[in-house]
């Protein structure tokens, strides 16, 4: 008796340092985007990136949406798991996978082979490895906190709909890309490919192989296993709805500074697919609070 109920203090134990490891991760995780958007050409300009000048608007709308969306979410999601708050495990799935592809863009995705352009960001390699490092915990520890199962009840005509549009436009989006990247198997060049041709394909080779297959993954699960995947659902919504956010915000800020590369094509599909992502998240929420 006395072994089991020491047992059972030393798990709790664990499950307290964890909780408040990971919620102490999260917090900093926060507090570091925050500071590295604010370094950034959005508003101090004190970190450079080795590529072009007109990779700026890019840059600041994705600072940007760190700032105002990603460092909040991350800080409010870190003290709701302190304070042991149901919605902290829907505000920590959220984030990983956007973190994920922020940290390796903002990495390995610069010009870093070419004399052409300078940069000092290699300086804060140890703030973007901790918040790669912290989102991998952070995912982890956030699918552990669904520990039970959710029904899902999904109406197969609404599905059906809701499948059709969201697999035409993923196959929109996958083509605008696909086109870019033939174009410079055909011809060596294509829009903004010489300013930047390791952002071009770092872009590119994300989307067409882990984006949009997520997406594909996403409805088919829902058609296949809706009963065991709520987790799984919402950390993919949670990278759509903040990768679409981010990427509409870069589109917004090339517009607004007049660069060249703009096109209100790629503009209107994004902001169409963030539409089209934001009514499914819920109609995917409504469709699991249905089902019980």
């Amino acid at each position: 008796m006395g072994l089991i109920m020491s047992h059972d203090k030393s798990v709790s134990s664990v499950d307290v340092v964890e909780r408040v490891g990971v919620a102490l991760i999260s917090l900093a995780t926060g507090g570091l985007l925050a500071f590295l958007a604010i370094q950034g050409p959005l508003v101090l300009g004190k970190i450079t990136y080795r590529t072009h000048e007109i990779i700026k608007n890019q840059l600041m709308g994705q600072d940007l949406i760190n700032l105002v969306l990603l460092s909040p979410i991350s800080i409010i999601g870190g003290m709701a798991l302190l304070w042991r708050k149901p919605i902290a495990k829907y505000l920590l799935i959220s984030t990983p996978l956007y973190l994920i592809y922020y940290v390796l863009s903002y990495t390995i995705g610069w010009e870093w082979s070419s004399p052409d352009y300078t940069g000092n960001s290699e300086a804060y390699t140890f703030q973007f490895l901790f918040i790669l490092i912290s989102a991998l915990v952070i995912m982890l520890y956030s699918l552990s906190l669904f520990d039970q199962p959710a029904r899902g009840r999904f109406p197969r005509r609404g599905l059906a709909v809701y499948s059709v549009i969201f697999t035409l436009f993923l196959l929109m989006f996958a083509s605008m890309w696909m086109k870019e990247v033939l174009e410079v198997i055909g011809t060596g060049t294509a829009r903004g490919y010489d300013l930047a041709p390791a952002a071009f394909w770092l872009v590119r080779v994300f989307d067409l192989g882990f984006s949009i297959p997520l997406g594909l993954i996403s409805v088919y699960l829902l058609w296949t296993h809706p009963d065991s995947t709520f987790p799984i659902q919402m950390m993919f919504y949670g990278f759509f709805l903040t990768m679409l956010a981010a990427v509409n915000a870069m589109g917004i800020m090339m517009l607004a500074h007049g660069d060249p590369t703009f096109l209100w094509r790629d503009l209107a599909v994004f902001l169409t697919l963030a539409a089209i992502v934001a009514a499914g998240f819920c109609y995917i929420l409504r469709g699991y609070r249905d089902g019980g």
